[in-house]
């Protein structure tokens, strides 16, 4: 798996713009956020419910214009997955 800190790394610039929709939806918990694994659920560790799931979906489609079915929410709940979703 590519390095998500390598800054020349598209991965990098998706894991940035899903830690960006997370502070800006919860500016409180910005900073845990580097210490989070990737994969970890998100919303889970950091105590953020779903109307906070569901306006971070709504900062990311606003900051890349990819919009992500709601059927997809539930499996979505990682930075890594979330991440990775921008490019499909």
């Amino acid at each position: 798996m590519s390095d998500p800190t390598n800054h020349d790394n598209p991965e990098h610039d998706r894991v940035a713009i899903v830690i960006a929709a997370i502070t800006a939806v919860a500016p409180e918990v910005e900073d845990e956020l580097p210490t989070l694994d990737l994969a970890a659920d998100v919303f889970e560790y950091l105590g953020l419910d779903s109307m906070d799931h569901l306006n971070v979906m709504t900062e990311i489609a606003q900051q890349t214009g990819v919009e992500i079915p709601e059927r997809e929410y539930g499996q979505l709940r990682s930075i890594q997955a979330l991440a990775k979703r921008l490019v499909t």
